[in-house]
């Protein structure tokens, strides 16, 4: 079975001095939504957060995220180009 992303919603985070740059969700083969994906700049790199929660020990974990480089790599594409052309259209208007 292939799996497609089949909608991406990008929300941007309207605050300079945050990391946390969008929140993001996508919908896999219009049939499964990932909430929560986070679009982060650090160290003048743009990075793809998978959905995670806080433990008791005060680390993060994963609440979802793609098992193989493959699924990564596509997710990181698709929520990076959908989060660039927004970004984009924001400056523009």
């Amino acid at each position: 079975m292939s799996i497609s992303i089949t909608n991406i919603n990008v929300r941007l985070v309207h605050d300079d001095h945050n990391p946390m740059k969008a929140i993001c969700s996508i919908t896999l083969n219009n049939a499964f939504v990932v909430h929560d994906i986070r679009i982060i700049e650090a160290s003048q790199k743009v990075v793809v957060a998978m959905p995670s929660k806080r433990k008791k020990t005060g680390q993060f974990t994963d609440v979802a995220h793609p098992v193989t480089t493959e699924m990564r790599d596509k997710i990181e594409e698709v929520v990076l180009s959908e989060y660039k052309l927004i970004k984009m259209k924001k400056t523009e208007s």
